[in-house]
């Protein structure tokens, strides 16, 4: 019997001193540290398992060469002319020897099988829990980091931790565990079997052994490292794509698709340059070994041969080397050897799970300094004075900049307070030291006389109600977000709040209230229905301290005056600070409290400060009203407003909950074609590799020719004769052994190389696809950032498996399969149909797992990415999940999805063992049954011994070849399933894209047209959001356009950058329909600045010159730009000035500084329109005043649409339209609406509060 072998088997941590820098991979012991007591049973028992497996393998080799000797015994009788006599006993001792031989290998199969299964499962059902345990604590541990952590260290890449590190880690304390057990249980037994058997043989037969040690240390030191540095890389390429497609408006808006794709590539490329080299080491080592191994025949056939001979003529009794004995000893320590050596892929699994364990250990092990006391600590009654005692701050990220300085504050219970300032005076700083996301460097903060830091964190936050300027709102129904406030509310107390917040009508509004879906970041609302729910949501908590960050920024006149309305109801019932640049807010505040430069600079009621007319006095000023005639009082405006203004909500993304959950099929058919096409430009490479695969497969079949030679010429009784013919069939191993050697190592590195650059240009192509869909490709709940990203890290991977290697392992069996099923037929077609039996049902175990595993793993990826989902989604928002309290809950969410991959993968398992058994143990039964019929007609004379072996080898060392294609058929069907959903992302086809022809032209006249322009979102084609819209904007004139939150407004500026496009009618410019213009040439002409900006993980500089793409900017038009934005002063304070680095989604600045960094993008690009969404809405007066200036000058000589709540900004601009029902109400000039007395009118009258 033959022996065959497995033939394949930034996120950016705090910086290390070169003093302190260490390997970053963690002792293989400590992947086990989440292990239970039930655990290390499983693991025990699965152990136990694999050793007895281990264990049956050498006997049933020993059993071989005894049937071996018994064979050749006879046919030396049968060939010595002896008479009948002689061979009847001889005959007699064969049939019972071969008798015993197929009994005892049928009962060891069946052991192996059951050992098989328990080892697998039970090792598989402890890798599930522990993995299981370890995600949820990783996402727990996370999700509990004080929030300076997050400011110095990226967010980004969580999805491709949880996707592709902990599953390696779940590879190394998997079933490959218990494979490694059976290959060293079978390597000890092997060798202590040889010895007891042979030492002399057994030594020399062992004689490569060290050597192989030494080359498989080596190539797991190496493998640990590269694995390393490709989490690294894949780490950053992470970080980027979920930075890119959380913001993917503004990249479409500014082009920034290309830059995005090489800025992602860059990654990309450096992991695969990395993987590469691996590889080389892999195939090295590889082809090494299989030159050991035919070399280690040679040897050990030359010198069991010579000793074979030389006690030949001993008695019977003193012989220990008989052929029988010297195939038993040969086969026990090669078995052994080889099974040792074939640990080297599973060394190489080990080492990459110490270094993906690496980041997450890293993480599983800090300590939050805040959130360590969480369950501890005081809970006063927030009923008494809150104190800001002497309090200086300096931000972690940023410990040479001084926010606060020596700030003294009192505020008494039931008290408003309101903090204005210019932007990043420390306004937000003070609030957020409130809720304890930081501890001040200096001073003191207490609450009724206890230190803040004293206080038991969740019962500090369950008691704080907090709205913050950009509101973040979760994707799942309206009520569970504001249920969010508090965790036991019932239906009647969200519906309280949200009328108390001005949403519930709006709410009833949609199709499913308030059970409405609205998507990630509650992205299907507009900005001031999202603001209303999160003030919902701080209401709902009757919170004793309510701190309110710009709370009304984004909400229209109407929908203001009610909030503040309802906000001024509850005064004396809870303390409340509020944060606003919109003076008109706080005039009726208890205190307001003057910040400039991290210092108080005045302090006193709005009567009191306005009359001593200082910074207060002069910010109320650049306010700007102007008077007009009262008619009504304000409660009349506020009754009218609801009846006249409470325009239509129309809302515009609302995914249908009962179509959440459906998803576009995949189809795989073709799917191994389309991957070698992506791959064709290695072509030469995998060329190489399919012939290197097909010569090596076919070692395996010429093994067996030569090997059953061997066994048939052991009988020849003319000693000079047997020692001339077996050495030329060792020469033949030796040179079979170097065929198979040079055929694996081009094998190997041929299909990596080909291998790495397709992972390369799928996960590249894969995010330029992504950026290349539509805006409502993006609303739909599947396409979430979190899934995405999953998606990006976890499938390119995956199709290795379908491809590259494993093209080459088809290979391989493929060839084995013929070569042997065409010997075998040749030399005796009876004898190798017995032997193949087995092979059907091998074919079907293969077929039938290979159809439960897609249906499996299509299952189990999408509830990976959902759960992925949840993890991005809170992490994204950790500031409203902390102030909350919510970690817990979306814990829960977490675990719920976990819990079901879990259960499927227990389930897999059990189908997935019992094919490892059968591929175990097959062929030893298939040997068993060949060799029984073989005897059978040998004893007749039918056959003579040689072809008798060369049958049995060659056919079982087909069966061999699938169990060996078996092992990986997971691996495989895992790729085609990732490979069909990656060919169905190429293959979609955007519904906004560039018509044929498309034009690319500058505009001369910029005037744009809205012609009977009707319009539904995508995801919601049953709400009409715009209703026969007419427009008519001149060229280099100013269109504002107001109206209530969600009534069409910034649609408009959508179907302008073809964000969307029209459900009828048209949008043109110049006369042109925009549908003609080349996308890129549409938008490069275009200036956008939204409501919430989005800026990037680069530097200031970087950030600015991002509004231009077609060229490279100089550094003195980004200053220019900035200093238009009224930015370039405060650029210049920072340490690095435009080098200053400003974090994930520009965390490091406050709300005002990155909307003027986004305005300074847009007027860098000089565009011919200018689309202004709320621009100035988050900045301080004086900043707005300045910028508005700036913004007034860009305006000259270019169209603009500006959309505003706040009327100041827009009373010069040409032409105001009030946008009402999808259609235009009213429109004039400021003036003349005025006089129109119509919406506009009360519009105007309830902001200036007159009365």
């Amino acid at each position: 019997m033959g022996v065959h072998f497995d033939e394949s088997v930034d996120f950016k941590l705090p910086k290390e001193t070169p003093e302190e820098k260490k390997e970053d991979n963690v002792p293989y012991y400590q992947l086990y540290t989440y292990s239970t007591s039930l655990d290390v049973l499983l693991i025990v028992i699965g152990a136990i398992g694999s050793v007895v497996c281990g264990i049956l393998q050498p006997y049933l080799m020993i059993l071989f060469g005894d049937v071996a000797g018994i064979v050749v015994d006879y046919t030396t009788v049968f060939t010595a002319n002896a008479s009948e006599k002689e061979i009847e006993p001889a005959r007699e001792r064969l049939l019972d020897g071969t008798r015993d031989f197929a009994i005892l290998s049928s009962v060891a199969a069946a052991v192996i099988i059951l050992s098989s299964y328990i080892s697998v499962v039970c090792f598989t059902y402890s890798a599930l829990r522990q993995t299981f345990k370890m995600r949820k604590l990783f996402f727990e541990k996370v999700l509990h980091q004080d929030v300076g952590w997050y400011d110095q260290n990226q967010t980004g890449d969580f999805a491709s931790i949880i996707t592709d590190n902990i599953p390696k880690i779940e590879d190394g304390i998997g079933e490959k565990v218990g494979m490694l057990l059976f290959l060293h249980s079978t390597f000890v037994t092997g060798v202590v079997w040889a010895l007891i058997k042979g030492w002399k043989l057994a030594l020399v037969c062992l004689a490569a052994f060290p050597l192989q040690t030494l080359v498989m240390g080596a190539i797991a030191w190496f493998s640990a490292k590269y694995c390393k540095q490709e989490m690294a890389a894949y780490s950053g390429a992470g970080s980027v794509a979920e930075e890119v497609l959380s913001s993917i408006r503004t990249v479409v808006a500014f082009n920034g698709q290309k830059r995005e794709e090489e800025r992602y590539e860059k990654y990309v490329r450096e992991a695969q340059n990395n993987n590469i080299k691996r590889c080389l080491f892999n195939a090295l080592n590889q082809a090494f070994i299989w030159f050991l191994a035919y070399g280690c025949y040679a040897l050990a056939f030359w010198y069991g041969v010579g000793l074979v001979i030389a006690e030949g003529q001993l008695p019977e009794d003193q012989r220990v080397y008989t052929p029988g004995n010297m195939m038993g000893v040969f086969f026990s320590t090669l078995i052994a050897s080889w099974n040792f050596g074939s640990a080297g892929p599973f060394l190489e699994v080990f080492g990459m799970a110490r270094g993906a364990a690496f980041n997450v250990f890293q993480i599983l092990n800090s300590e939050p300094v805040m959130h360590r006391h969480n369950n501890l600590g005081k809970r006063p009654v927030f009923v008494s004075d809150i104190v800001f005692k002497n309090i200086g701050f300096r931000y972690p990220s940023r410990p040479d900049v001084q926010v606060l300085s020596n700030i003294n504050i009192e505020i008494s219970f039931g008290e408003t307070v309101a903090l204005v300032g210019h932007s990043g005076s420390g306004k937000s700083t003070v609030v957020q030291m409130l809720q304890r996301f930081y501890d001040p460097t200096s001073g003191l903060i207490t609450v009724d006389g206890v230190d803040l830091k004293d206080i038991n964190l969740s019962y500090l936050r369950q008691n704080v109600g907090v709205v913050s300027q950009e509101p973040a709102l979760f994707a799942t129904t309206i009520a569970e977000n504001i249920r969010y406030g508090k965790l036991n509310a019932t239906l009647d107390e969200i519906v309280a709040a949200a009328k108390k917040a001005n949403a519930h009508k709006f709410i009833c509004k949609l199709p499913h209230g308030y059970q409405t879906v609205i998507g990630e970041r509650g992205a299907q609302l507009s900005g001031g229905q999202k603001q209303r729910v999160a003030i919902a949501r701080a209401l709902i908590k009757e919170p004793n301290l309510l701190i309110l960050d710009e709370a009304t920024s984004a909400l229209d006149t109407a929908s203001e005056l009610e909030v503040q309305a309802a906000l001024d109801s509850i005064s004396g019932e809870c303390t409340k600070i509020i944060v606003a640049h919109r003076l008109s807010t706080i005039r009726n505040a208890d205190r307001i409290i003057v910040f400039d430069k991290g210092q108080i600079v005045e302090e006193g009621s709005h009567a009191k400060l306005i009359e001593s007319k200082g910074v207060y006095y002069n910010m109320v000023n650049s306010q700007g009203y102007t008077e007009i005639k009262n008619e009504n009082d304000t409660k009349n405006n506020l009754e009218k407003s609801g009846s006249k203004l409470s325009l239509s909500s129309k809302e515009h993304l609302l995914v249908d909950p009962e179509k959440d959950d459906e998803s576009e099929d995949v189809v795989s058919s073709g799917v191994l074609m389309k991957i070698l096409r992506i791959n064709s430009p290695e072509w030469v490479s995998m060329v190489v590799g399919c012939l290197a695969s097909l010569m090596n497969g076919a070692s395996l079949p010429v093994y067996g020719l030569i090997f059953g030679d061997f066994l048939g010429v052991l009988s020849l009784p003319d000693t000079v004769v047997l020692r001339a013919t077996t050495n030329l069939y060792c020469l033949d191993f030796l040179y079979l052994g170097l065929a198979t050697g040079l055929a694996m190592f081009f094998q190997i590195f041929a299909f990596g190389y080909a291998g790495e650059k397709l992972t390369y240009r799928l996960r590249n192509k894969m995010f330029a696809s992504m950026l290349q869909q539509e805006i409502g490709w993006f609303d739909n709940k599947e396409h979430g950032v979190g899934s995405l990203c999953a998606q990006l890290s976890g499938d390119a991977a995956s199709v290795q498996g379908a491809g590259g290697s494993r093209i080459g392992l088809i290979l391989n069996s493929a060839s084995t399969l013929i070569l042997s099923t065409v010997f075998g037929l040749y030399l005796d077609w009876k004898l190798a149909l017995v032997s193949g039996v087995f092979s059907p049902i091998l074919f079907f175990c293969i077929y039938y797992e290979r159809k439960y595993l897609q249906q499996e793993s299509l299952y189990t990826q999408k509830l990976l990415e959902k759960s992925a989902k949840i993890a991005v989604e809170a992490i994204d928002n950790i500031r409203t999940v902390k102030s909350l309290g919510c970690e817990r809950v979306f814990c829960e969410f977490y675990v719920k999805e976990l819990v079901r991959c879990k259960q499927i993968g227990y389930r897999r398992s059990h189908f997935r063992a019992l094919i490892m058994g059968c591929a175990r143990s097959l062929q030893f039964v298939a040997y068993a049954a060949g060799m029984m019929y073989g005897v059978h007609v040998l004893a007749k004379g039918e056959i003579d011994t040689g072809t008798v072996f060369k049958v049995l080898e060659v056919i079982v060392t087909s069966s061999w070849s699938i169990g060996n294609a078996l092992s990986f058929s997971s691996n495989m069907q895992k790729g085609m399933t990732a490979a069909s959903r990656i060919f169905a992302l190429f293959e979609r086809v955007p519904t906004v894209k560039n018509y044929p022809n498309a034009m690319r032209h500058q505009w001369d006249n910029s005037s744009v047209e809205y012609s009977r322009v009707y319009f539904t979102y995508p995801t919601r084609p049953t709400v009409q959001v715009l209703n026969g819209l007419d427009l008519s904007i001149v060229h280099g004139k100013t269109v504002a356009l107001v109206g209530s939150s969600g009534c069409g407004k910034s649609t408009v500026i959508q179907l302008l950058t073809r964000f969307y496009d029209p459900t009828n009618g048209e949008v043109s410019v110049n006369g042109e329909d925009i549908r003609s213009l080349d996308l890129r040439c549409l938008r490069s002409q275009m200036g956008v600045v939204s409501q919430e900006p989005n800026l990037f993980d680069l530097t200031i500089g970087e950030n600015i010159s991002y509004g231009v793409q077609c060229r490279t900017v100089s550094m003195k038009e980004v200053e220019s730009a900035a200093k238009a934005a009224n930015i370039h002063n405060f650029i210049c304070s920072l340490p690095l000035g435009y080098d200053t680095r400003i974090g994930s989604k520009g965390k490091q600045l406050s709300g005002g500084q990155k909307q003027r960094i986004a305005i300074a993008r847009a007027l860098l690009q000089d565009p011919k329109i200018l689309l202004l969404d709320e621009a100035t809405s988050a900045l301080d007066h004086e900043s707005e005043k300045m910028v508005q200036e700036a913004l007034d000058n860009a305006r000259r000589g270019r169209t603009c649409i500006t959309i505003a709540h706040r009327l100041t900004t827009i009373q010069e601009a040409d032409l105001i339209c009030v946008v009402k029902g999808g259609q235009v109400a009213e429109m004039g000039t400021h003036q003349q609406l005025l006089y129109q007395k119509g919406h506009y009118y009360d519009f105007y009258k309830l902001q200036s509060g007159q009365s």
